[in-house]
């Protein structure tokens, strides 16, 4: 009996970000039942208007895709001829999973959808609704809408990581929610684990608690109400503790002067830069907890690698993020932007040092294939 075949079209990580990983785990956890093609973007946008440009095509990972994967690193934002070179490989797929996180390669989507003669079955996993930068211009939001609409109609199936978002999604792009299956965002838990006295040494914060803010630097991420609430902690604790923001700085420039200007300053660490999978485990292995202050969320690529490493998470209590860690039990709760609130619970946390907690096991990417093969699976009976 021959596998199904599934095609799943995404970043590659030439422009590396937690949907290339994102990308990459779903595809090898699906190629262990299933037979997957990979379509990949090369050139996403003009190379200049990614705020990271000059970190692409760096080798910053060596997380590959599985060697039974069928993987087409050709989708270029400007090239026509290669929409239709990805197309054939459509041919044979039982299913196409579209990840949408961003409106900038929706043409490419349409194009490729517009050629799928065959009408193989879409999903679409959404991981995230709109992307506040691109809303916040009018050209830019105009497009986002117009073509978002013409390839949401195009697709007889959506999934997301949270119930929360499934209403979110139905709501603002008014797509019944029996049409949206949930399912849980992997753990990216390809990272070693180290030994913290050497990590914590090489860092040169042996014998202090660090707290840690890893992933891009953007306002919404809430940094500025962590520094201002690290400098609220007791004396003591900030005195037994270092503050650790490491993460590529797109548009939050007040964050960075903030640190500047902190009376904490001395106990704070900045790396304005994309750390490479290398660098991680050292930065995760050296927490003592994971602070995630943002102000709006739908899911964290970073909350998971958090988890995988058993780390004491203080997050806000905001969208699909507050669903997705309910059932980690490392998770302490705040409101968004309460920076009084986010100081207490990173007291809190400071006097349980050195606690570590169990991964929940819905969260492995076994539990994720099997959720997405009923997802087609579901597809299939109805055609």
């Amino acid at each position: 009996m021959n596998q199904r075949t599934v095609v799943v079209i995404g970043p590659s990580p030439r422009f590396l970000s937690g949907i290339s990983y994102y990308t990459l785990r779903l595809s090898n956890a699906l190629a262990d039942h299933l037979q997957v093609t990979s379509l990949l973007f090369r050139y996403m946008l003009p190379q200049r208007l990614f705020p990271g440009w000059k970190r692409v095509g760096t080798d910053l990972t060596s997380l590959k895709y599985s060697e039974t994967i069928r993987v087409y690193e050709i989708l270029d934002w400007y090239n026509p001829v290669t929409w239709i070179q990805a197309s054939h490989e459509f041919k044979d797929a039982e299913v196409i999973i579209l990840e949408w996180w961003t409106s900038s390669v929706a043409h490419m989507f349409l194009a490729m959808l517009l050629m799928n003669v065959k009408k193989i079955p879409v999903i679409i996993e959404f991981h995230e609704v709109v992307d506040p930068l691109e809303f916040s211009f009018g050209p830019i939001r105009i497009y986002a809408r117009l073509m978002g609409r013409l390839i949401r109609r195009m697709a007889c199936r959506y999934v997301v990581h949270s119930e929360h978002d499934r209403h979110l999604i139905s709501t603002h792009y008014r797509i019944p929610e029996t049409r949206i299956g949930v399912i849980p965002h992997g753990l990216y838990d390809q990272y070693p684990i180290l030994e913290q006295i050497d990590t914590k040494r090489s860092l040169k914060v042996s014998d202090y608690f660090v707290f840690l803010f890893f992933g891009l630097i953007r306002p919404y991420k809430g940094v500025i109400h962590l520094i201002h609430a690290f400098e609220m902690l007791p004396e003591a604790i900030r005195n037994d503790s270092f503050l650790f923001i490491v993460g590529e700085a797109w548009e939050d420039h007040a964050s960075l002067d903030a640190v500047q200007t902190s009376p904490a300053s001395d106990r704070i660490r900045l790396l304005n830069k994309y750390a490479s999978d290398d660098e991680i485990p050292v930065y995760f292995s050296s927490a003592d907890a994971l602070v995630l202050p943002y102000t709006r969320a739908s899911q964290s690529g970073v909350a998971h690698i958090g988890i995988s490493y058993g780390l004491p998470i203080i997050a806000s209590q905001v969208g699909g993020l507050a669903e997705s860690l309910s059932g980690y039990g490392g998770t302490t709760f705040v409101q968004p932007e309460d920076e009084r609130e986010l100081a207490h619970a990173m007291e809190q946390v400071h006097s349980m040092r050195y606690q570590r907690y169990q991964v929940p096991s819905d969260l492995k990417w076994e539990s994720v294939a099997q959720k997405y093969e009923k997802e087609i699976s579901f597809i299939s009976n109805r055609e």
